[in-house]
């Protein structure tokens, strides 16, 4: 069975992000640098930086990131959102709490024309969030 995952990018602080975001949604993180694998390493003060991070909840669901080094061009993340549905009123409220701390609010999180709840939001290092609960 293959797979379609959101792997974000980040200057230096995906270690930071990703361990927020196993903060809100819980689970196993998993995080290699860039000293693991020395044939990676370009500059030595990058050593500590991600080079693949994977977070995998309870769920199933997973999220991946990693540091951009300086010798490669880094640009913002935009034109996209990571999405998450399915889950329940209560869970996409408890998630919509811990994700928007710091975060600018693009759409509160509200019930939907098409039921449940929806919101969207950009966190604190950049990356798009909508959020959408299913109808109890």
């Amino acid at each position: 069975m293959a797979n379609l995952n959101p792997y974000l990018s980040f200057r230096d602080n995906a270690r930071e992000a990703m361990e927020f975001y196993q903060g809100v949604l819980g689970g196993d993180l998993d995080i290699n640098v860039f000293s693991e694998f020395p044939d990676m390493l370009q500059d030595p003060s990058e050593a500590d930086l991600v080079m693949h991070a994977q977070l995998t909840t309870p769920d199933g669901l997973v999220l991946m990131a990693s540091d951009t080094p300086s010798s490669m061009t880094y640009v913002a993340p935009q034109g996209f959102s990571v999405s998450l549905s399915g889950t329940s009123a209560e869970t996409t409220r408890a998630v919509w709490d811990r994700l928007s701390d710091g975060a600018t609010i693009t759409m509160p999180l509200a019930p939907a024309p098409w039921g449940g709840l929806f919101g969207m939001l950009v966190d604190r290092f950049g990356t798009a969030w909508m959020l959408n609960g299913d109808p109890e």
